[in-house]
């Protein structure tokens, strides 16, 4: 991927419309310079200023300013493919590829290679897309079967894998593939519905696609459902205890590897109302361990011990190319405060620069994580089990969580008593 240009390098009057000079501090038609780099201006003047015309290209200069216009489309291509999907987009690129491409046989062959590398691209996501589609209705279908605690189960997790290591890594595999389905322009399906620098313009006219986006959020909670459906499971309270100090450990690792959104999964999963009121199976439970992975995702401070951890992983990746994976909630909420908490425009009517260099350093660092070849062996058994194994509903749950240690007051009694007789038939 060719490097991406800095926001200033990129809007100096050098580049995209060398008709204009520069001061080292002044405005010039709506466009406001400081050191010779645009800092504010309006949105018709930003437009004007970065979209050439069939006036801004003749044949003496193309030379100039054409490889600024195929780094643009090369970076827009390849970070934003969803936005060449419709036929509407590919023509306005292949249209803009002919004003430019005669001009030079040099640019004529780039911008044939950036048409096939497009498409290639934009099949590679769809076939991603609808593994998830095909994954999320197995996962569906076995859903609707299971509702509450069988007297039986074939295989459990510890039966699949025993080691926590080898659990952290598989579940880092999961993340990092459907990561890699999620593109930055879901961020802003998911959180603009009209055009956010035009509030009477309908950005898109079609529904949102935001699909793998979604299904990241859903893997998050159907993981958090299968640690309380492992822990609420087993029988006898020797068991549900070991299967919670192998979860422990699991999230240890997760944290270790830096998987931060399967260790907050865990930790939410054990946190289950279900889960937590198993009281006499928590006492047989060594708990040191998990208050401390709890400490650092405690929510005060605006998850403080998290972003610390966070940048101190973000800054080995850096330096070792290591494994970053956010937990992705707090993210997606990071991104649509900053963009509703902050004005898209200045009081003078300018572009709030700011604001979207700010939304593009987050994205940005989303997209530099998501990009990571996750380097562990991949062992199929435990992903699939991942994937498919059943797990119980909110109702479910409590009914395993009852019939495992009794209800303790009125509340639980009354609850358990319309469970059973709601999932069971019993009375």
């Amino acid at each position: 991927m060719p490097q991406t240009l800095s926001s200033t390098s990129m809007f100096t009057p050098c580049g995209f419309s060398p008709h204009l000079h520069t001061s080292k501090e002044g405005e010039q038609g709506g466009l406001i310079f400081q050191d010779g780099n645009l800092t504010s201006a309006s949105l018709d003047a930003l437009i004007q200023h970065l979209i050439p015309t069939t006036d801004y290209y003749p044949e003496a200069r193309i030379r100039k300013f054409g490889p600024k216009i195929l780094q643009l489309l090369t970076e827009w291509t390849e970070t934003f493919p969803y936005d060449f999907q419709e036929e509407r987009m590919i023509g306005h690129l292949k249209d803009m590829i002919h004003r430019i491409a005669p001009c030079d046989e040099a640019y004529w062959k780039k911008m044939n290679q950036l048409l096939q590398a497009l498409n290639q691209k934009l099949a590679t996501l769809s076939h991603g897309q609808e593994g998830i589609v095909k994954i999320s209705t197995a996962v569906s279908d076995k859903l609707v079967a299971f509702k509450t605690k069988p007297p039986s189960i074939q295989r459990e997790i510890l039966s699949v894998c025993s080691d926590p290591y080898t659990l952290a890594q598989q579940l880092t595999h999961v993340e990092l593939e459907r990561l890699s389905h999620i593109g930055p322009e879901e961020f802003v399906q998911a959180f603009v519905h009209k055009d956010p620098l035009d509030g009477t313009k309908t950005c898109f006219s079609e529904q949102k696609k935001t699909s793998n986006l979604e299904a990241y959020v859903k893997w998050f909670n159907r993981l958090c459902y299968l640690v309380a459906t492992e822990i609420c499971m087993p029988a006898k309270k020797k068991q549900r205890a070991q299967v919670i100090e192998f979860f422990i450990d699991v999230a240890r690792e997760c944290f270790n590897i830096g998987n931060f959104n399967s260790l907050m999964a865990i930790i939410s999963g054990m946190n289950m109302s279900p889960v937590s009121r198993l009281k006499k199976t928590w006492s047989k439970v060594k708990t040191a361990k998990f208050f401390i992975l709890e400490h650092q995702m405690d929510p005060t401070g605006n998850f403080y011990n998290y972003r610390t951890a966070l940048r101190g992983a973000a800054h080995r990746q850096n330096k070792l190319t290591s494994i970053v994976i956010p937990f992705f909630s707090l993210l997606i909420k990071d991104i649509y405060f900053l963009n509703e908490g902050c004005a898209n425009r200045l009081p003078n009517g300018h572009v709030n620069f700011e604001k979207f260099l700010e939304l593009a350093k987050q994205v940005g660092e989303f997209i530099t994580w998501k990009q990571v070849e996750c380097p562990f062996e991949q062992d199929p058994n435990i992903i699939h089990y991942l994937h498919t194994a059943p797990i119980f509903t909110e109702d479910g749950l409590y009914l395993a969580s009852y019939e495992s240690e009794s209800p303790e007051n009125q509340t639980e009694k009354d609850r358990w008593k319309s469970l059973r007789s709601t999932i069971l038939g019993k009375t």
